[in-house]
């Protein structure tokens, strides 16, 4: 018996119609494809599941072929890395322990636990034998296992962290893979072999190192690696936080989810003190500078709690005596007609040629000065900017508010100098990963918040949501992340526990997206993450909480 398929690669627009034998695995399909091309085939989304290439071709279809010039196949590539890294690190350094931390732009920061810092001779070893394992073309073989069967085996592998975390979530079976003798666990799909793994580096960084990785633009080589030293403190202070709430990973969560509602009470109002003292902090610092500080900037991705930050800020400044003003860039949108048009004709609204920049520094210059300041007010119905439509005035002494996707960037308020100005980074970056070598990506951490809220809010289906989140990703890496780093601190609004309080929210919503459309892959990545996450009630979840403005049921937040 025979099925049809329609095969390509995911990057290409060609596709071609073939037949398979039922049940054969897509590696053999893979083969003939992917003669003669630069990047090898590492996986495949097989009707809108990405999957990895032992999968058997059991029904009619598409067969997308998937390398690392995708964003489905880099993920594939960087994960596969990781484990490749870890079999290296446990054959050498058998008794450390290799954690793999955060990203720091395209690449992760690791550490080695048992070791202060390792040596770049370490690190050259590790990186050898890494280049061994790859020219040896190790298969990278799935096994899907009784659960019981696969908890065995990696608690005799050393995964114990793992094993307990699977032993509570897991259901009937698990899939494990196995490279050579040694087995672990990924929540994601791995390429098929070592062999296809050969673009990667190790080298020293801080108290660890980084694993980098290639980009989708080039894959065929190292990213480069931009020096963001403020992120990378505020992403080291996060991992501090889940000391102090000693949950280091989900299995850690689920431990404290099942000790009962008193430990997950006390669990909830520590992270959400933690996250109040840094804004006093914030707060105090700009009261410490009052005399030199006229404007506030804030920007941060998508999903990253912007309103309810400016909210509680303004509170806290209000606190020490202080009296904010807000100021909308939205508001100095130009007219419709005016706005610049993307490649496909759709309206760019995240291009600074889409606010009047004039306009808006006569006016912060105006408040500024303390003067009685007529300001517009944009009517998104009717896509016109009403000039002169309220008054405002500041009192002498006191800063204004700024929130907008371009605050960070020197353009938007040029004629404000910057001795004047006070800038805030905020992003949700998650702190707690599945185990040590699976971690969970900020992207889709806040991914899962904009799902809920667009459901939420704005009546949007999480089908509608993960079609718009790469352009919203674009617009990201355009307008903010190249200047985050100017900003005078970095702000983390993630919470330790939202993942589980966000699940009974999403998982329906995701549950929703049609096997038939390119989301559902997205979707099912998603699902698969939120699995490993324990139910968390939202009921003693603070009413100023930034976790409020995605599921509602807030204090600062209009219903």
């Amino acid at each position: 018996m025979t099925i049809k398929l329609t095969v390509g690669y995911w990057t290409e627009k060609e596709r071609t119609a073939t037949t398979a034998p039922a049940g054969a695995r897509l590696l053999d399909l893979a083969r003939d494809w992917g003669q003669g091309r630069n990047l090898p085939i590492i996986g495949a989304l097989y009707n809108n599941e990405v999957v990895d290439l032992y999968a058997p071709a059991r029904a009619p279809g598409e067969v997308y072929w998937l390398d690392m010039s995708s964003e489905h196949g880099l993920r594939i590539y960087k994960q596969s890395v990781i484990m490749l890294l870890g079999q290296a690190t446990r054959e050498l350094f058998p008794h450390w322990r290799l954690e793999v931390h955060h990203a720091l732009g395209e690449h992760s920061y690791c550490e080695l636990n048992g070791t202060t810092k390792p040596s770049s001779r370490t690190l050259e070893l590790i990186e050898e034998r890494m280049n061994q394992l790859v020219a040896e073309n190790e298969a990278i073989v799935p096994h899907d296992l009784p659960a019981a069967e696969a908890v065995a085996l990696l608690e005799k592998a050393g995964y114990e962290e793992t094993a307990a975390l699977l032993r509570g979530v897991a259901g009937e079976r698990i899939r494990v893979y196995s490279m050579g003798e040694q087995i672990f666990h990924s929540f994601y799909a791995l390429a098929p072999d070592t062999g296809c793994l050969r673009v990667f580096r190790l080298e020293q960084y801080e108290k660890g190192f980084l694993l980098r990785y290639p980009s989708p633009e080039a894959p065929e080589r190292v990213a480069a690696l931009t020096e963001m030293p403020k992120l990378a403190g505020v992403l080291r202070e996060s991992k501090d936080w889940t000391k102090i709430l000693n949950v280091y990973n989900v299995s850690g969560l689920c431990q404290t989810v099942k000790k009962g509602p008193v430990a997950v009470r006390e669990l909830i109002h520590v992270s959400e003190a933690l996250q109040e003292k840094y804004l006093v902090n914030l707060a105090a610092q700009i009261h410490e500078d009052r005399d030199r500080l006229r404007v506030v900037l804030i920007a941060g991705p998508s999903s990253s709690g912007k309103t309810t930050f400016c909210y509680r800020l303004a509170i806290q400044l209000r606190v020490l005596g202080l009296r904010p003003v807000t100021l909308s860039t939205d508001d100095y949108f130009v007219n419709r007609e005016e706005t610049p048009l993307n490649p496909d004709g759709s309206y760019d609204y995240e291009s600074m040629r889409a606010i009047n920049v004039d306009l808006f520094n006569s006016d912060l210059r105006q408040l500024i000065a303390g003067e009685d300041t007529a300001l517009p007010t944009f009517d998104f119905k009717r896509g016109l900017r009403l000039d002169k439509s309220r008054s405002l005035r500041l009192e002498p002494g006191h800063p204004v508010i700024i929130e907008g996707i371009h605050a960070l960037n020197e353009a938007l308020t040029p004629a404000i100098g910057r001795g004047m100005k006070f800038k805030v980074y905020i992003s949700s970056m998650v702190q707690i990963d599945i185990d040590s070598y699976n971690r969970v990506a900020t992207s889709d951490a806040r991914l899962l918040r904009r799902v809920v809220r667009d459901s939420q809010y704005r009546g949007r289906s999480a089908e509608a949501t993960l079609r718009q989140w790469p352009a919203v990703r674009r617009g990201e890496e355009q307008n903010i992340f190249p200047f985050q780093e100017d900003a005078d601190t970095i702000f983390n609004t993630a919470l330790l526990y939202e993942t589980g309080v966000f699940k009974k929210y999403a998982e329906p919503l995701l549950r929703q997206v049609r096997p038939d459309i390119a989301e559902y892959a997205d979707a099912q990545r998603l699902l698969t993450l939120l699995a490993y996450f324990p139910g968390i009630d939202d009921r003693d979840v603070p009413l100023n909480s930034v976790l409020r403005e995605f599921i509602g049921g807030g204090s600062i937040h209009d219903e």
